[in-house]
């Protein structure tokens, strides 16, 4: 792995635009996967209330690409160009392209969440509870129902869940409900339980039984409340850093055309999660 260069200025800017970012790790595992071959590029993270206003700027300032995190995902489709199809099936895009000022959005979300899942069980015919409906849940949504999984969205604003549910053809449960639906699988999109509010968990712990395998997509901390009280009633867990990593990984290869080091990028975010503890 070649060592870090400094930033000047012919360097290519990468960054993540979303509210919040502090506890985003895309700068260190993308800035790792650069130096690791050797580009002049630099990847940061920036704090974005007005999305549409960012875009002017990332149009203006030449950036070469962007990751959109909570809660852009959906609304920043508006300010782009083109919209890759995946992408604009399921409502959100993720991934910016700048194309020689033309801005292409599309999702790494779906391969990197179906991988992960399918790292521990195969989603076809499953019934998959899924916890949100914002730009996460969506891909996530799309890409297990495509792979043959009965899937329900449960959200905390009825409404919001709901036109989700409609939109992915697929059912809506209130939160409050939960108890009364069958689970193979239940998935967490939300950011309930995020870095530095990590004692809160997007459903109640009674709700979890051993036959249930827990997703939550949140990567800081690496083990949620959601999944600690999971690991404690018996169910199969799965964290959130092989779907960050994955769908990392997809962004790297579409902006840099190069192979992107999956190794090299994990660890540098396991390294950088110790400072969290």
């Amino acid at each position: 792995m070649m060592a870090n260069r400094s930033a000047d200025a012919e360097s290519a800017l990468y960054c993540v635009l979303g509210d919040p970012v502090a506890h985003s790790l895309s700068p260190v595992m993308h800035n790792r996967a650069l130096a690791h071959h050797g580009l002049n590029a630099v990847y940061l993270a920036f704090r974005v209330t007005d999305i549409g206003a960012a875009i002017q700027g990332l149009r203006a300032m030449g950036i070469k690409g962007a990751s959109i995190t909570l809660p852009h995902k959906s609304r920043v489709m508006q300010y782009l160009d083109d919209i890759d199809p995946v992408a604009a099936e399921i409502g959100a895009v993720n991934t910016i392209i700048n194309d020689n000022g033309r801005l292409i959005g599309k999702n790494s979300d779906v391969t990197g969440a179906v991988d992960a899942l399918r790292a521990k069980t195969e989603p076809a015919s499953k019934k998959i509870l899924i916890v949100g409906a914002g730009g996460a849940a969506r891909a996530i949504g799309y890409g297990v129902r495509n792979a043959g999984a009965q899937v329900t969205i449960a959200n905390r604003t009825p409404e919001t869940g709901v036109r989700l549910a409609a939109d992915l053809e697929v059912d809506f449960l209130p939160l409050a409900d939960l108890q009364q639906s069958r689970i193979d699988i239940l998935i967490n999109t939300t950011p309930v339980g995020m870095h530095p509010a990590t004692a809160a968990s997007p459903v109640p712990d009674d709700i979890l039984s051993p036959e249930i395998v827990v997703m939550d997509i949140i990567y800081n901390p690496l083990e949620t409340a959601l999944l600690k009280a999971a690991t404690r009633a018996g169910c199969r867990t799965i964290d959130g850093l092989a779907m960050f990593v994955n769908q990392g990984a997809q962004q790297f290869e579409w902006w840099t055309g190069r192979k992107a080091p999956l190794d090299n990028m994990r660890q540098a975010v396991i390294e950088n999660l110790q400072e969290f503890k």
